[in-house]
């Protein structure tokens, strides 16, 4: 028996009538039924992302319609929906979310129906700001920090300094959104939310690859800068050192409720010599008295400081490899199970 509710069955009845199979999709992942939004909604609407002749704003206010519901498992499973969709559907999505003055307004979202609803209400509220944040950033950068290009030749890695000093506040704010979800593994207690949680983890991965390349970045061109550069510049540093740990703390969240281990990067910090040397020469450049590091002193330090941080990229990069091995392999399942469903569009319904 299926636990959809008759409200789920009404609306999706009502858009098999005027025939929008993709409006049908997007509720048919969003019904009341306490699990994860089914992977063959899912797939349909990736795909539909890619079809020139769908309509990507009617889509996506389907899903802003479904977040308006009173229920926390239609909204969290809307917000899972479009998350899914910013990670692996077109980039035409993200643009579309990007262009709009106004996202998910659910800071005062609270489902009194169930004990449950008052718990995962607030998971719903912290949910939708990082959906916001990340349509922000997009918006400010028109890029997805997740997706871009990394390595020695990558975005963060070769951007100017004052682009530089820019950026990694950026990409600050929307690793801070994210790890304000801030759920314990005792929290992660059914399908809905451990889906929401799941997206969470695998965009932490990316995201904070993407901001330890541009910290490496910093610090290769720290001994150059300006002094008001410097002192911008050492305050990202020491918010990074902050972010590394708090991301750590989610990280060992993600292995007690079952991610491989295999799965879960290393961070490594950078040696705490590094911080002195970097604040030594801000403090020389203010004209303060300061033990100042030799030259050769200050190039070990520095050196090893890159090293380190380079090895925890090189961990995080492993990790996503994973990650898209796994998902060509998906890929593949997923476009034999799409050439079926357009055999047979009756597979949708369920």
């Amino acid at each position: 028996m299926s636990g959809q509710s008759i409200t789920d069955r009404i609306t999706a009845a009502q858009h098999s009538v005027t025939g929008s199979a993709v409006t049908k999709a997007a509720c048919k992942a969003t019904t009341h039924e306490v699990m994860g939004p089914k992977k063959k909604h899912l797939d349909y609407l990736i795909q539909c992302t890619n079809e020139m002749n769908v309509n990507i704003p009617q889509m996506a206010d389907t899903l802003f319609e479904r977040a308006t519901n009173s229920s926390w498992v239609v909204v969290f499973k809307a917000l899972i929906t479009t998350h899914h969709l910013m990670m692996y559907g077109n980039e035409r999505f993200i643009q579309y979310l990007a262009s709009r003055n106004t996202l998910f307004n659910l800071n005062n979202f609270l489902d009194k129906s169930a004990m449950q609803g008052y718990d995962m209400s607030t998971f719903i509220r912290r949910y939708s700001r990082y959906i916001n944040e990340k349509a922000l950033s997009y918006r400010l950068m028109a890029v997805d920090f997740t997706k871009m290009k990394r390595g020695t030749d990558g975005v963060m890695r070769t951007m100017n300094t004052e682009k530089l000093l820019k950026t990694l506040p950026l990409i600050q704010n929307q690793l801070d959104a994210l790890l304000d979800f801030d759920a314990n593994p005792n929290e992660l207690t059914n399908g809905v939310i451990n889906a929401a949680f799941m997206l969470l983890f695998k965009d932490s991965i990316r995201l904070f690859a993407a901001y330890n390349e541009g910290i490496i970045n910093l610090l290769e061109k720290y001994f150059d800068m300006k002094k008001n550069q410097c002192k911008e510049a050492l305050d990202i540093y020491k918010k990074f050192l902050a972010r590394m740990t708090k991301l750590s703390e989610f990280l060992k969240t993600a292995e007690q409720v079952g991610i491989d281990q295999g799965d879960i990067p290393d961070l490594t910090q950078a040696p705490s010599s590094l911080l002195e040397a970097l604040e030594q020469h801000l403090a020389s450049l203010e004209g303060k008295k300061t033990k100042e590091f030799s030259a050769a002193n200050r190039a070990t330090t520095l050196s090893n400081a890159v090293s380190t941080l380079s090895n925890t990229g090189m961990s995080l990069s492993k990790v996503d490899e994973r990650e898209k091995q796994a998902a060509l392999e998906e890929e593949q399942a997923r476009l034999q199970a799409l050439k079926d469903i357009l055999r047979n569009p009756s597979q949708l319904s369920s």
